[in-house]
């Protein structure tokens, strides 16, 4: 009776969320999940067991399988055995059946979405054998939703979780879109706050409202996890402190993860931002990172809770902030609990357009790191610039640490391969709200794909990904997939060229990372929040010499720091982010720097242009809305490469002294202007 029940209401669910979805059918609100359902349901052989997880697959299979029957099996044959639990094996064809087999329900769902997958791309008109198995443990999604509804480095609306409102029909059907999405791609956890955490998310009236909200998760194979305030037991309970080493505040952690752990059996743990940018951590109390994080691994192991300790840090100090990650989590090795992970920012800086790996990816290794990408946009155009990350991702995963000799790329350091880990993760902060397309800009909905599709899989290329997701979302027409994918694949380096090429990095607007500020000095503030901190321009020449003994590029291993040190082999992608070079230098073009410099910023510009052109010629291909949606960020992005390009060429060019090449387009805009409409009105703490 109850396995009836949940058929019936699984059944109402899909059959009203895709009604729903062809009330305005091309609005982007259907992701890359836009599959006809069938006239006729395929049929689907499966042990009816009631789990809620397998009937899920089961209707997504009567819904959009095109193909002869399939069949659902659960083995524990060898071959089976050798994948993880949520992997999944594949045979058969569409024209004489498939099976899906998994040791769990869970395989199950990831292997039904990767069948209909392979159907919308065009890939099951044969055999069809399909052996898969996760290459992380955790995948997870870092939401930086505030209990208000806003969301922080947020470009699309307001928080999906919708703290201020009642949990009615439409949000709880907006949880399962979400859960839909995010298990087609494979992922299987979602840290629902803000890293800069309020202690009342550990509050009872909210605890209520993330028990609905993993409750509606669960079936679809997605725990739920928070962002915790380390003071929450002086805050939130009262205690007299939160020192790590005391036992009332142990007491008190174990107690809260009790209550949570009753609420939500299946909760997966917490992420901590602690002693970085104003927020209370151990060190408040003269404790370590280790001594913080394993107070609260203590508290969750019992129940199998992991926490995820970032690495994000400010060190009370005036060393360069590139280092300052390794300084304060390199003489911690070894000290962690065993369910912790350090969750580290690709990069040694934050999220730049361009970074080398940081380099704790290879020094810690005694200690799981979890990678941290930034799938929303704060340094990359945000909501309205086109700007495909799968390459910037992949340029990280397949960069050679040398820890363990060549070869020692930072996907296998951290996804178990060569450092053997009994904890694997990934996390990406997430890009969605509120906005009916989920990301506000069309194209940004790529940039979640491809986080989730390789986070199952980092070994597939940035094309690949890129054409799976055009042809799910838009078209498979061969001259439109081959012109968008080109586009996109050349997009993240288009950003570059006209943000910061050539190694420059964080000299945007400080106050909301939007626009060019190269000039910014702002009073009252940290140094190393002012781009000229950076960027250091002077009459000599333009760069952070970090080459120096003692620098930060003496935190790679060999080759790469002798490499990176030499101002003649450093590559010139990172050249100034690792030395401080003349204007006059001459950069392997044949062009002196400045020069350099000048083509690269037009070059961004012109491509952009391009991207204009080559979306204007897509228009047969693709529904009026979001052509003209597109379209119009495009124009967007064009006016903003303009902007950028003008901004750091006239403000480089006062410390140079030297004229912008005759080929380059002439600025439009007045410097002085630029300056004066950018200055800060008030400043933060």
């Amino acid at each position: 009776m109850k396995s009836s029940r949940i058929k019936l209401t699984l059944t109402v669910i899909f059959f009203a969320l895709f009604t729903s979805f062809k009330i305005s059918a091309e609005d982007g609100s259907r992701l890359w999940l836009r599959a006809d359902t069938v006239i006729t349901p395929s049929e689907v052989i499966y042990r009816d067991t009631g789990d809620e997880t397998l009937l899920l697959a089961v209707e997504e299979l009567r819904r959009y399988w095109k193909g002869h029957a399939v069949r659902l099996v659960i083995s524990d044959a060898r071959d089976i055995r050798a994948l993880t639990s949520e992997g999944f094996l594949i045979e058969g064809d569409s024209r004489s059946g498939v099976t899906i087999t998994s040791s769990t329900e869970a395989g199950l769902l990831y292997g039904t979405h990767h069948l209909l997958r392979l159907q919308v791309t065009g890939e099951t008109g044969g055999s069809i054998t399909v052996k898969e198995s996760p290459k992380y443990a955790l995948r997870i999604l870092n939401h930086w939703d505030n209990q208000d509804d806003s969301v922080e480095r947020g470009y699309a609306g307001s928080s999906i979780w919708q703290w201020q409102s009642e949990q009615d029909s439409t949000v709880i059907a907006l949880y399962r879109n979400y859960a839909r999405a995010n298990a087609s791609i494979g992922l299987n956890g979602t840290v629902l706050n803000n890293v800069n955490a309020s202690p009342l998310i550990l509050s009872a009236p909210i605890l209520k409202k993330v028990k609905t909200i993993a409750d509606v998760l669960r079936p679809y194979h997605i725990k739920v996890y928070l962002s915790v305030n380390f003071d929450s037991p002086a805050a939130l309970g009262g205690l007299p402190s939160s020192d790590p080493l005391s036992k009332d505040v142990r007491q008190w952690w174990k107690g809260k993860v009790k209550e949570l752990y009753t609420v939500i059996p299946d909760f997966g743990g917490f992420l901590v931002k602690a002693n970085s940018e104003g927020l209370p951590g151990p060190q408040d109390f003269g404790r370590t990172h280790a001594d913080g994080a394993n107070m609260l691994a203590e508290a969750l192991a019992p129940f199998g809770g992991i926490v995820m300790w970032r690495a994000f840090v400010y060190n009370p100090s005036d060393e360069d902030r590139a280092k300052q990650a390794v300084l304060e989590f390199l003489p911690l090795d070894g000290q962690f609990s065993p369910n912790v992970l350090i969750q580290v920012k690709n990069g040694p800086v934050d999220f730049q357009p361009r970074e080398p790996f940081s380099p704790l990816f290879g020094l810690m290794k005694e200690t799981p790191l979890m990678p941290e990408l930034q799938i929303t946009q704060e340094y990359l155009g945000q909501s309205n610039h086109l700007v495909y990350l799968a390459t910037m991702w992949k340029e990280f995963f397949e960069s050679d640490t040398y820890v363990k000799g060549e070869g020692s790329s930072v996907a296998e350091i951290t996804d178990g391969s060569l450092v053997p880990q009994k904890l694997t993760g990934i996390a990406g902060v997430a890009n969605t709200g509120m906005d009916v397309n989920w990301c506000g800009h069309h194209f940004a909905q790529a940039n979640w794909y491809a986080f989730g599709r390789l986070a199952w899989n980092h070994s597939l290329t940035a094309e690949e990904v890129a054409d799976e997701w055009i042809k799910q979302t838009f078209s498979n027409e061969p001259d439109f997939v081959a012109q968008v994918s080109t586009l996109m694949l050349e997009s993240r380096e288009t950003a570059v060229r006209y943000m910061m090429p050539l190694g420059l990095h964080h000299i945007f607007a400080w106050e909301h990372h939007y626009g060019p500020e190269p000039w910014t000095d702002i009073p009252g503030a940290r140094t190393d929040w002012m781009p000229s901190y950076y960027h250091r321009a002077d009459a000599e020449g333009i760069g952070f010499d970090r080459s120096i003994s003692g620098g930060a590029v003496e935190q790679y291993a060999t080759p790469l720091c002798e490499k990176w040190k030499d101002l003649a082999t450093c590559p010139e992608k990172f050249l100034l982010w690792f030395h401080h070079v003349p204007w006059d230098y001459r950069t392997k073009s044949g062009k002196i720097l400045w020069d350099e410099l000048c083509y690269h910023y037009d070059e961004g510009v012109q491509e952009v242009r391009e991207y204009q052109r080559t979306w204007d010629k897509m228009e047969p291909y693709v529904d009026a809305e979001r052509f003209r949606h597109v379209q119009a960020k495009l124009k967007i992005q064009s006016h903003d490469a303009v902007w950028w390009k003008d901004a750091c060429l006239l403000y480089f060019q006062t410390f140079s002294r030297r004229i912008i090449p005759y080929e380059i387009e002439r600025p439009i805009y007045d410097l002085d202007e630029l300056i004066e409409n950018s200055r800060p009105k008030t400043v933060k703490p």
